[in-house]
C-alpha cells in the first residue's frame, strides 16, 4: 500500500483513515503547525517520527482510549491518594513536562540524539499549541518538586493523550486521575491514548474499533469551546 506524502502547505489535506496501513501508518510529509495539528487531531490522526526523519502520520485501528468516568484507582494507589503526599496543577509547567517525557527511560541509550521521538521540533510546536491554548500539561508535584505528568492536546470535549512520565512511583498515575476527574466535571468524557499499553489498560483503558472512536470523535470535536488556560477545581482533593 503506498503513502501519501503531503507538501508543507495548506493545500496539502489527509487522505481518509481508512486508507492507514495495518499498522496503522496513514501518511507523511507535511508540517507540525497549529492548523495542521489541530486538523489532524480532529481527525483521528497524530504524528510520531524520530529526530531527523520524515514527520509520519498516524490512525492505527483498534484505538486505545480511557473513559473518563471508567479511570480504574486500585487499592495500593487508593492508599497513596489518602496520603496526599502529591499535589497537582495543570499547564504550570508545560515544557518542563514535554522535556521530562521525552528524558530516556530505564534501558535506552542515554545519547541525547536518540532520545524519543519527543524531539525539539515536537516541544517547539507543542509549545506553540499550548501558547494557543489547546496543548496542556498536568504536573504532579512532592515537596515542591516536578516528579510526574503527562501532556496532550484539546480539541473540543476531546482530549488526547501524548505521552506521560513519572520520576517517582505512581506520580504520574496521580496525575491520569485528576485529569480523569477534572475532565468529567467538565462533560469530557473520553481521552484518547492512541496504542495499547499495559500501563493503560490497568488504569482503565480499553481498545475499540477505529471506526467507533472516529463516531465519537466528530461529535466531541463538533462542540465550541474557546481555547484556555486550564486550571484545576480547587476543591479536588489534589489541587494545590
Amino acid at each position: 500500500m503506498s503513502i501519501t506524502w503531503l507538501a508543507a502547505d495548506s493545500q496539502s489535506h489527509f487522505p481518509p483513515v481508512e486508507k492507514a496501513t495495518d499498522h496503522g501508518l496513514l501518511a507523511a510529509g507535511g508540517d507540525l503547525s497549529p492548523a495542521r495539528l489541530l486538523d489532524a487531531y480532529q481527525r483521528g490522526i497524530f504524528p510520531w517520527f524520530n529526530k531527523n526523519d520524515p514527520i509520519l502520520w498516524w490512525c492505527p485501528d483498534p484505538r486505545m482510549v480511557l473513559f473518563t468516568d471508567d479511570v480504574h484507582i486500585s487499592k495500593s494507589l487508593n492508599k497513596i491518594l489518602r496520603k496526599g503526599q502529591f499535589t497537582v496543577t495543570m499547564d504550570r509547567a508545560f515544557e518542563q513536562v514535554m522535556k521530562a517525557c521525552s528524558a530516556p527511560r530505564q534501558n535506552q541509550p542515554t545519547d541525547p540524539d536518540n532520545r524519543t521521538w519527543i524531539h525539539n521540533n515536537m516541544i517547539e510546536a507543542y509549545t506553540d499549541l499550548h501558547h494557543q491554548g489547546y496543548a496542556h500539561s498536568i504536573e504532579c508535584w512532592k515537596d515542591n518538586e516536578l516528579v510526574g505528568g503527562l501532556y496532550g492536546v484539546s480539541v473540543g470535549k476531546a482530549f488526547f493523550g501524548e505521552s506521560m512520565f513519572s520520576f517517582v512511583p505512581d506520580s504520574s498515575k496521580v496525575a491520569l486521575i485528576a485529569l480523569c476527574q477534572q475532565l468529567q466535571r467538565w462533560d469530557m468524557p473520553m481521552i484518547d491514548c492512541q496504542i495499547y499499553s499495559d500501563h493503560l489498560s490497568r488504569m482503565g483503558g480499553e481498545e475499540i474499533p477505529r471506526a467507533e472512536f472516529i463516531k465519537r470523535l466528530d461529535k466531541l470535536c463538533s462542540v465550541k469551546v474557546s481555547p484556555s488556560q486550564w486550571q484545576l477545581d480547587a476543591d479536588l482533593p489534589y489541587a494545590l
